[in-house]
Order: C-alpha cells, then sequence, then structure tokens
C-alpha cells in the first residue's frame, strides 16, 4: 500500500528521494566552497548541477540563507555555553565567527539583501533579516521573540558585529612547490 501523502504533493513534482536530497547537499557544500573562494556576493550559478538540484536563484540564496542561519545559531549556542554571562558578547562574537567561517555565504546574503532579484526575493531577504535580528536580541537577553522593537535590538547588535569586521580578501593562489603541483600548473595553463 503506497503511504506517500499525495495532498502534499502537487501534479507533476516528484518527491525528494534520501539520493536526491544527498545531492543537493554535495552540490550545496560545492556552492559554499566556490562561494568562499569568490567572495564576490553573487550566486555561483556555474557550480555543476545547481541549476537542476534548487531550481532558482532564490531557492539556492534560500538554502544559503538557511546554512548561514543554522550555523549562527548553532555558534551563538557554543560561545553562551563558554560565556554564560556575557551574553550580548558571545553574540557579537559568533556572528563574526561564523560570518569568518561562512565568508561567500555572508557576501551573497549581503549582496542579495542590498539587491534583490526581484520582489520576491525582497520579501524572502526582509523577514531572513528579521529573524535573525530577533535570534541576536533574545539569544543576547535583550529582547523576547515577541517584543515588537526585538528586531531593532537585533539589528544593534549585528551592527556592533560588523564593525571591526571585514570580507577577508580573496587569497591569491599559490604556487605549486612540488614537482608534481608544477607539473599540474604546466599542463592546465
Amino acid at each position: 500500500m503506497n503511504r506517500e501523502p499525495h495532498h502534499l504533493i502537487e501534479e507533476g513534482d516528484t518527491p525528494m528521494t534520501w539520493t536526491s536530497y544527498r545531492t543537493r547537499g554535495e552540490i550545496l557544500r560545492a556552492v559554499i566552497s566556490e562561494a568562499d573562494a569568490r567572495r564576490d556576493g553573487l550566486l555561483p550559478w556555474d557550480v555543476e548541477g545547481v541549476a537542476d538540484s534548487f531550481g532558482d536563484e532564490l531557492t539556492l540564496l534560500g538554502a544559503l540563507q538557511l546554512r548561514w542561519h543554522t550555523r549562527l545559531a548553532g555558534r551563538i549556542e557554543r560561545e553562551l555555553m563558554a560565556r554564560p554571562m556575557a551574553f550580548e558578547d558571545a553574540v557579537v562574537d559568533a556572528w563574526r565567527a561564523t560570518a569568518a567561517e561562512l565568508p561567500g555565504v555572508r557576501a551573497i546574503v549581503d549582496h542579495h539583501r542590498a539587491h534583490p532579484l526581484d520582489d520576491a526575493m525582497a520579501l524572502a531577504m526582509d523577514k531572513a533579516v528579521a529573524k535573525e535580528r530577533i535570534l541576536l536580541a533574545v539569544m543576547a537577553g535583550q529582547a523576547s521573540a515577541h517584543d515588537a522593537g526585538a528586531a531593532a535590538v537585533g539589528a544593534r547588535l549585528e551592527e556592533k558585529a560588523r564593525t571591526g569586521w571585514v570580507l577577508a580578501p580573496v587569497p591569491e593562489p599559490t604556487t605549486p612547490t612540488s614537482l608534481l603541483g608544477r607539473l599540474k600548473a604546466a599542463f592546465a595553463a
């Protein structure tokens, strides 16, 4: 007996299998790696398999935003465990550390926040920014999730985290030092 909830699947849609889920995860990791290497703020749409796995820019941006948010939330938790009485400092330091870990993702999120491709992306980014700011405020112990001013408090914390944080430049390619490395470089040229 097929127990698949057909009412949740639109006609023409296919449910995501474990294999496609794993493949999408691998492609997302490749996208993040490429974004970290480029740090230009643009979605790496040229990574193999991206178009097939994500379909459009908003879906890919949403996956990157989710990766940023979950990494940030986890980092905040770890910082608070290490320094349970330094709420604001822990949140600020966690934001900076997450930005250092995911510089390409941070650059993409910032770019598309300032320059959304369309109204749907602008709306999605506005919601994501508000949720992130509320998270910052709540975890810093300065607001509850239901406070009308929580996002404003979080904006202040985000600004504090950004102060002094600079997106590291893209590292220069290193010159291969081994014989094999030099041979590979020569064949690539």
